[in-house]
């Protein structure tokens, strides 16, 4: 059970880390000391909602349909991972990959945490990486193992979003150098092509 708890751990980790619009508002807001708290607690909320919508609507929903398919399924997802590393691997030869945080005048609570709404629920990967992904991948497990599938792909949610929140004034000098975004990069690329393997395994294709 443990080894489902951090396979979904490390998996939600890896699909989130990359910097992106939601992540670059999050560390912003963690630079410029800024409703800290909620911007966190909002993103790693709706990261949960949609894990648990994908792994308990696929599971409800689907289900005899995946059984058919699973080993497609698997496969599929295996690529798609394979896919996403190659993707970081590239990135990971950048010498470019910066962060840019520009100056801001403090706005309120509500406008803040529309704008984290906004860049969370407006980003089609979203719903790929966390109900299609994550909800397909949980279908090797069964029964408490898939809860605890769950459990650590949403906890890896809150762990990043208050990391790098809260984190954000140590990351700041850190991250600006692009030497930084290519160790990061690189071992996102091999946390994914480890899973990638392991599901490529569960569905007979290696």
């Amino acid at each position: 059970m443990f080894s489902a708890f951090l396979t979904g751990f490390f998996l939600g980790l890896s699909l989130i880390v990359a910097i992106g619009a939601q992540n670059a508002f999050v560390l912003r807001q963690g630079i410029l000391g800024q409703h800290v708290f909620y911007v966190a607690l909002f993103c790693a909320l709706a990261d949960a909602l949609l894990i648990s919508i994908g792994v308990a609507g696929i599971s409800f929903f689907l289900n005899n349909i995946i059984n058919q398919i699973s080993n497609f399924l698997f496969g599929f997802s295996a690529l798609w991972l394979i896919g996403y590393g190659v993707l970081r691997l590239k990135a990971a030869f950048k010498a470019d990959t910066t962060i840019e945080i520009g100056a801001s005048k403090s706005k309120g609570l509500i406008p803040t945490i529309s704008i984290a709404a906004i860049l969370t629920f407006a980003n089609p990967h979203v719903y790929l990486d966390t109900m299609i992904l994550i909800g397909s991948i949980s279908q090797q497990f069964f029964g408490y193992y898939r809860v605890a599938f769950a459990l650590g792909a949403c906890l890896s949610s809150f762990v990043f979003f208050f990391s790098l929140a809260y984190g954000a004034k140590l990351l700041e000098p850190i991250m600006k150098r692009p030497s930084s975004w290519r160790i990061l990069d690189g071992l996102i690329a091999l946390i994914m092509f480890a899973i990638a393997f392991k599901l490529a395994s569960a569905g007979n294709w290696i």
